[in-house]
């Protein structure tokens, strides 16, 4: 596994879109928290399922251990993606890694050329992820949180 500074989650689901910034020191801290979290379509009894990941990232922290987090609905996504490219921006100089969801791909992809060259950012769609990689068990954080969210709606 290649090692990044930075790792942003970027996901959508149903009208809401979201992301996390995890820094590289917090990610040992993260993993055992978020050991119990799975994709949320893969879920049997979703109503218990987010009843009870709910509790547990409240009890263990989660939000507290990341850097940035923000939910929004879907129709915002250039307001969320502007604040990436910022960050983005910002840290040009670290290494960031970027998990975006298929159907936002092309779009960020768009706008994320636009601003000067980063060639210390790797961007991956959601769906190349590799299962049980640190990568794709971080990327459940926002799945979770984005479904927290929309079942509360």
């Amino acid at each position: 596994m290649e090692e990044f500074d930075y790792y942003i989650f970027i996901d959508y689901s149903d009208n809401l879109i979201g992301y996390i910034i995890i820094e590289k020191e917090k990610i040992k801290e993260l993993l055992p928290k978020i050991s119990k979290l799975h994709h949320y379509r893969k879920i049997k009894h979703r109503k218990q399922y987010i009843a009870a990941i709910k509790k547990r990232l409240m009890k263990n922290s989660i939000k507290s251990l990341l850097l940035k987090y923000k939910i929004g609905k879907l129709k915002e996504n250039i307001i969320i993606f502007a604040e990436i490219l910022e960050f983005v921006k910002k840290y040009n100089n670290c290494g960031i890694f970027i998990s975006i969801d298929n159907n936002q791909y092309k779009l960020f992809i768009k706008l994320f050329k636009i601003i000067p060259h980063q060639r210390n950012t790797f961007i991956v769609k959601e769906s190349n992820l590799r299962k049980g990689s640190v990568e794709y068990n971080l990327s459940l954080i926002i799945d979770t949180l984005l479904n927290i969210v929309r079942t509360k709606n």
